[in-house]
């Protein structure tokens, strides 16, 4: 029997690792075992279990194998078999349509990062900016991480996050790696094993990663910048904060060491729910070990606060100067350090900026018709969309599936599954997975850029995102652009010489390039991104110089300097409990909803509830409970979990609406409300009630 061929790919999925990847390429060209890459310095080899069985998702009997058209009622899920030519022609005709009626900005181009690859998920701009279709303004996954962490930095990138292994400490704050990305933890327990260094693991309930820390704080969600504040306190009191690094590179130093002299232990106990003793050992710790790598997730930002909370835990660093030791400094994610020039794949050179930006977020109130969401603007009539599964994923779930029910919205779902979302859909395309198809990959949270070869065919009629665009865009009369015209292979070295990277046949032969700036660089020992080089305690929240919207929320009433900032959904009388939907392990959003290995991991849709909590409803383990608040209800079943705070429930991962008992994904109780100071969905902060079923 002939050996499978070992070829080099990149996992295409949103952890942030984007792992470097070893694929099996059997004899009849089907693809065998995905190992991580052992060569590739921050993969290390390893990688999570749903990438490693990657071919049950490949190989699914459920997946979409040709073009459908919709034959019955909107979401009944009866479809019909066409051509690739007759779906183009039915797309085109009712986006020309769409557009005659309303205007261009009638169509929205709609997408996200079921795949992170450069070519295949942005090329959909390209379209957009050629037919001046309403644009995207991007605000489900990063924009309170993001913006608290520049908001210090003035850039959105770090410390290499290898030097996690050669760390004193590791501070896992807001994200649960063992679930999310598994890669931190390689790194952090090398650290452990090598160094005796100690793991720190900060979050709002017993996850696997806090499981295997040295030390667990669990605290109520939201509450994290009170925490950060009090570690300051102890840093300024105890004489640990480096006075001679905060003179030369922080703005505001003195003014922080009045402000946090308040911000007591004592204080950050009544807030968080840590003992004071908690707050006070994991102050000295940080303190006493100067080489501290803070590894800030995205969890702790999705809440009304979690700008100002990511932004004050970012500033820790700079009380202790961290930043100035191998290992040490506060790490979030690399995106700027790449300067990659995507003018052909976005088609950067057409943009029409006139045009209006609809919020990502706010689909439900748009496709609803809030006029504040459309901005005073033409209803939307058509979508295309692709990477993404609205209808179990966006929030206020039940105005999302009200605004796609609509019969006069027509929508085109380009997809590799019959998603909840596809069900929707007047026209459902089939979509090729990663290793289909050829493309380029950048890790936010690490330092690689790694080209995807295609490595096997799709199963039946599957294309590549690239064509869709370039088809919808020929039919229906876009601009002329040379971009329409290139394969993908072509965009990527377009790409990469443009941006100084050589050209496509050297990285593949290298499978993957560095990008990592030197140390200096890295660390900001020549100065943090300001014009002063100085990290900002006190930011200008409407200067913060990130990609935005303009300012929203309760922008105006943000803390000047780290706080914490009591806007969350606070329980009440009436919604008594606070609801966070973390992630689940087996599953990343709504993909690998339909493995089998992942839905048997996962079981059921679970809610995670104190005892004490559940024995004061009459509530026990396993049984139906229902929770809801003004945006809707969800049932579920009731898991008893210790280690939680009173009033803390948790629900893991994004199951399809139709795997919970009443129909309603859990997303039915998140709201949209933008956060401040430039948007994004607070999934993690919820206020609910609950009852037995």
């Amino acid at each position: 029997m002939n050996a499978p061929v070992i070829r080099s790919s990149a996992c295409p999925h949103d952890c942030p690792s984007t792992c470097a990847l070893d694929v099996e390429v059997m004899p009849d060209g089907r693809i065998g075992r995905i190992r991580g890459a052992k060569d590739n310095r921050y993969t290390a080899g390893v990688i999570c279990a749903k990438v490693a069985r990657y071919a049950e998702r490949l190989y699914h009997p459920d997946r979409l194998t040709h073009p459908l058209v919709r034959v019955g009622a909107k979401g009944d899920g009866r479809f019909e078999r066409v051509s690739w030519e007759k779906a183009l022609d039915i797309v085109a005709e009712k986006f020309l349509e769409a557009e005659e009626r309303f205007g261009a900005e009638a169509v929205w181009p709609y997408h996200f990062a079921g795949t992170m690859g450069l070519v295949q998920r942005d090329g959909l701009h390209r379209l957009r900016h050629a037919k001046s279709y309403s644009r995207q303004y991007d605000t489900i996954c990063t924009n309170m991480a993001w913006n608290g962490y520049i908001a210090g930095t003035g850039r959105l990138a770090g410390p290499d996050p290898r030097e996690m292994a050669v760390s004193d400490l590791v501070v896992i704050w807001g994200t649960n790696p063992v679930n999310t990305q598994v890669n931190v933890m390689t790194h952090a327990v090398m650290a452990r094993k090598t160094r005796g260094a100690k793991i720190v693991v900060i979050d709002v309930y017993p996850t696997e990663t806090l499981k295997q820390a040295d030390i667990g704080l669990v605290l109520k969600p939201g509450t994290d910048a009170a925490l950060a504040c009090a570690v300051m306190h102890v840093l300024f009191r105890d004489g640990y904060a480096d006075r001679e690094y905060l003179e030369k590179y922080t703005d505001a130093p003195r003014e922080l060491e009045a402000h946090v002299k308040t911000r007591t232990p004592e204080w950050a106990a009544s807030i968080t729910g840590l003992t004071i003793d908690e707050i006070e050992s994991f102050s000295r710790l940080v303190g006493e070990t100067k080489r501290t790598f803070f590894r800030l997730g995205y969890g702790f930002t999705r809440s009304r606060n979690g700008t100002v909370s990511m932004h004050a835990a970012s500033c820790i660093a700079s009380v202790t100067g961290a930043w100035k030791y191998e290992g040490g400094g506060a790490f979030h994610n690399n995106g700027r350090i790449y300067e990659l020039n995507k003018t052909m794949v976005e088609g950067l050179d057409i943009v029409d900026e006139t045009t209006r930006k609809l919020d990502q977020c706010l689909i439900g109130r748009i496709l609803t018709d809030d006029r504040e969401a459309l901005q005073d603007g033409p209803p939307v009539a058509a979508m295309l969309i692709q990477n993404t599964n609205p209808v179990s994923v966006a929030p206020e779930q039940a105005l999302v599936k009200e605004g796609f029910s609509r019969e006069d919205l027509f929508v085109c779902v380009h997809e590799q599954f019959m998603t909840e979302t596809a069900q929707m859909a007047d026209v459902v395309l089939p979509a090729t997975q990663f290793l289909e198809h050829d493309d380029i990959y950048k890790g936010g949270g690490h330092q690689y850029l790694i080209f995807g070869p295609k490595l096997t065919d799709g199963p039946g009629e599957a294309r590549e995102n690239l064509f869709v665009q370039n088809e919808i865009a020929r039919r229906t009369g876009a601009k002329q652009h040379p971009g329409f015209g290139m394969t993908a292979r072509e965009h990527i070295d377009w790409m990469l010489q443009k941006s100084g990277y050589g050209t496509l046949e050297e990285l593949e032969e290298k499978r993957w390039l560095d990008c990592q700036p030197d140390f200096e660089t890295a660390h900001y020992i020549n100065g943090f991104a300001y014009p002063d080089g100085k990290f900002r305690f006190k930011p200008d929240w409407t200067r913060i110089p990130a990609a935005n919207n303009g300012p929203m929320g309760p922008w105006a009433d943000m803390p000047v300097l780290p706080d914490y900032w009591p806007v969350v959904e606070e329980a009440d009388e009436t919604h008594p409990f606070r609801l966070a939907t973390s992630p689940a392990r087996s599953f990343l959003n709504s993909t690998f909803n339909e493995t089998q290995g992942s839905r048997k991991k996962e079981g059921r849709p679970e809610v995670m509830i104190l005892p004490g909590d559940a024995s004061a409803l009459g509530i026990e383990d396993g049984d139906l409970v229902v929770l809801g608040n003004r945006r809707g209800r969800v049932t579920l079943h009731a898991r008893l979990t210790d280690g939680l705070k009173k009033g803390v429930v948790i629900a893991e991962g994004i199951w399809p609406n139709d795997a919970y008992p009443d129909g309603n994904g859990i997303n039915t109780l998140t709201g949209a409300d933008p956060v401040a100071p430039y948007g994004g969905a607070a999934f993690h902060d919820t206020a609910i009630w609950i009852k037995k079923a």
